[in-house]
């Protein structure tokens, strides 16, 4: 997995009234403020890594093949999260299940199994999802 440094911090329109998912309204036709995607997805700025997933495992939760995640590895894994965890040297992305102190990694599509994670032979919580990044086009 390749890391590249983010570049500066930009600013886009925000359209603070929302977006109606029925019918458009006219009055609506003006930009609010400037929003920053640093700020808007970014809690811990040296923390925080952009992932490309690979695979469907997750396509229930809304995570596609090809999406970006955005992961904090400040934040502590807790039962429920969606976390990147490294289980047999390899990375994964999995919804995080904590059950009789035992860490299960929960696959988003019945079609993937679930893991349980082996403390023992090096596996453990990379870092915790904070947001999703999907492309339509």
């Amino acid at each position: 997995m390749g890391f590249k440094e983010s570049p500066p911090d930009s600013a886009y329109p925000l359209f603070l009234s929302g977006v109606s998912a029925g019918f458009p309204s006219p009055a609506e036709d003006y930009i609010d403020k400037k929003l920053s995607l640093d700020e808007h997805l970014i809690q811990n700025k040296t923390a925080t890594f952009f992932v490309q997933v690979s695979g469907n495992s997750m396509i229930n939760a809304g995570i596609n093949d090809g999406a970006l995640v955005v992961v904090d590895r400040s934040l502590n894994a807790q039962s429920g999260d969606i976390v990147v965890a490294i289980v047999q040297n390899e990375f994964l992305i999995k919804r995080l299940h904590i059950h009789n102190g035992l860490c299960h990694l929960l696959a988003e599509n019945k079609e993937y199994q679930s893991v349980i994670m082996d403390e023992n032979s090096g596996d453990c919580i990379w870092g915790v999802v904070t947001s999703c990044i999907q492309k339509f086009r």
